[in-house]
């Protein structure tokens, strides 16, 4: 009897300690070029206790493989009562797979009487040349009575002599400073903040989030009323009198940081408080030589005051971008989600002050009632994939969409309870209907809900029993930089597909890429409908690769 079992899977699986994985094998796969491939080896030691573990890589591509070990997290909260639906690996709380730790070879154990894996991710540089190429990763370790224990596994990798094209979707997962200066806890803005910033951004570019929250003020999201975030205003404020000054300097090291990083677009954090537009976000400023808060949850989104406000900064701002050459990548937001006759009052109220000043912009919310933008309320609605059917028959110059915790049913999410098909099917979806953005509220969100204590993503992952784990990050502060999750790279890696698909459509038209993947999935896809499978989404892949390779 063998010591040690071994699967090679792909990246599709989730591995739990104490279920052997029932997939199939992957032996052999291809990509393009410029691609980033991640696959699984899981393994299970038969005998109880743990072992320092020894991981080599041999083959022509071992120079560029990165191999991870993926941590267990608690999923305290995989789904909210009835709103959910059968396509659920776990539906009570416990452990579940999702936290890429680099693997340090002088520190890794195998251990004894449980599944794990290893997440590996190959990265071919432009040197490599297009054909068949082998990676071999060998685990080992000796038993207590001296006997070694090899085993290895060999993936089987055709590099297409083709090139992905540049990413087209904007993404965008809103980012929130004030969460990496708590958990790390350095002073908001500090020279410490900004560099644990500029890893996250990092992070955040690596894996085709080309679009950035940017807090030009405190960003007034999950926020509850009364209360207020700590503070990351990016645009200093001073108010002298009636009159006010700014100072973009900050904001200039933030767009220059983010540009640096392969960041393209920049989304401007919302101008009033969430769901409705009723308040003014937190805004400070130096009144006669004294830093005080001028706006905020006590300040109507309507008041004088804050039009004044407004009339001010929103000229300057737009100079700025334009001055700075980023004002036709950049986007602004009024309130997020309003809906109900008030807030569509309100929103348009505060509308106009604002299309006044930003002629030109695009101005984008979440919005879940189709009327609002039938109306001209909203004019670049962002609805969610549950609420998107209305909006598709629309005229809509620039389509987009979302989800959260609320898209729970049917549709495709990242929750830690969710298989990873689930996550990754969005592109299929997205590419058939002409989706340019996509967007979630949640990068790197480490507070309890309504932001009012700092958590620990590694303990708690649904901010405190209020969302679905995973819904609320997709990246772990981890050693002075970031950790990706498994639901952040397999996100990426719909996003290639995407662009796969973009590829083939410019030989051969969307229609028939589309009747492609749909013969694979035998059924029309759509948004609540798609092949609850991950032999699916490899399937169609390769039948796309397959198709390219005509063309080389």
């Amino acid at each position: 009897m063998d010591d040690i079992e071994l699967l090679q899977l792909s990246s599709l699986e989730k591995v739990f300690y104490e279920t052997r994985p029932s997939a199939e094998e992957l032996f052999s796969y291809s990509i393009l070029k410029n691609e980033r491939f991640s696959y699984q080896l899981a393994y299970r030691r038969k005998k109880h206790g743990k072992r320092p573990l020894k991981i080599e890589v041999s083959g022509d591509l071992a120079d560029f493989v990165k191999i991870f070990r993926v941590v267990h997290v608690p999923v305290n909260t995989p789904l909210h009562g009835d709103n959910c639906d059968d396509d659920y690996i776990m539906r009570t709380p416990g452990l579940a797979p999702d936290a890429l730790i680099p693997i340090d070879a002088e520190d890794t154990y195998v251990f004894g009487e449980r599944w794990e894996s290893l997440w590996i991710t190959v990265e071919p540089d432009k040197a490599v040349s297009a054909g068949d190429h082998k990676i071999t990763v060998a685990l080992s370790f000796e038993e207590e009575d001296g006997k070694k224990v090899t085993k290895s596994k060999t993936m089987f990798l055709e590099i297409i002599d083709v090139n992905l094209p540049e990413q087209s979707t904007i993404v965008t997962q809103w980012f929130h400073c004030d969460c990496i200066g708590s958990y790390f806890g350095v002073p908001m803005l500090s020279e410490a903040h900004w560099e644990y910033i500029d890893k996250f951004v990092k992070c955040a570019a690596k894996n085709g989030i080309n679009m950035i929250l940017t807090p030009i003020f405190t960003p007034p999201l999950d926020t509850a009323i009364g209360s207020e975030r700590p503070t990351v205003q990016l645009v200093g404020v001073k108010k002298n009198g009636e009159k006010y000054t700014f100072d973009f300097s900050k904001l200039d090291r933030w767009v220059d940081m983010c540009l640096g990083n392969g960041i393209r677009y920049f989304e401007m954090s919302h101008l009033f408080t969430q769901w409705g537009a009723k308040a003014t976000p937190k805004i400070m400023a130096e009144v006669d030589g004294e830093e005080k808060r001028i706006f905020g949850w006590d300040v109507a989104s309507t008041s004088e005051a804050y039009k004044a406000f407004l009339s001010a900064f929103l000229p300057e701002i737009d100079s700025y971008l334009r001055k700075k050459g980023i004002a036709d990548v950049t986007y602004f937001h009024i309130s997020d989600e309003p809906h109900g006759e008030e807030a569509r009052k309100t929103y348009l109220e505060v509308k106009h002050i604002v299309k006044e000043h930003l002629v030109g912009y695009k101005i984008m919310d979440a919005l879940s009632e189709v009327e609002f933008f039938r109306e001209g309320v909203v004019e670049l609605p962002v609805p969610a994939n549950d609420h998107i059917k209305p909006f598709l028959e629309e005229d809509i110059v620039e389509r987009w969409t979302y989800y959260c915790t609320c898209q729970a049913k049917d549709v495709s999410n990242r929750y830690m309870a969710m298989p990873s098909y689930r996550n990754r099917v969005i592109s299929d979806q997205m590419f058939k209907y002409g989706i340019k953005g996509f967007l979630h509220w949640g990068y790197n969100f480490y507070y309890a809900q309504l932001s009012k204590y700092s958590i620990n993503p590694y303990v708690i992952t649904d901010a405190d029993g209020a969302f679905q784990s995973g819904d609320a990050f997709s990246v772990y502060p981890y050693n002075g930089g970031t950790a990706e999750s498994l639901r952040l790279v397999v996100f990426h890696e719909a996003l290639q597909d995407i662009r796969a698909m973009e590829l083939l459509a410019s030989k051969i038209g969307r229609e028939a890429v589309v009747k492609l993947f749909e013969n694979e999935a035998n059924m029309s896809v759509e948004f609540d409908k798609y092949p609850k499978s991950a032999d699916y989404i490899l399937r169609r892949r390769q039948a796309i690769n397959e198709k390219l390779k005509e063309f080389v």
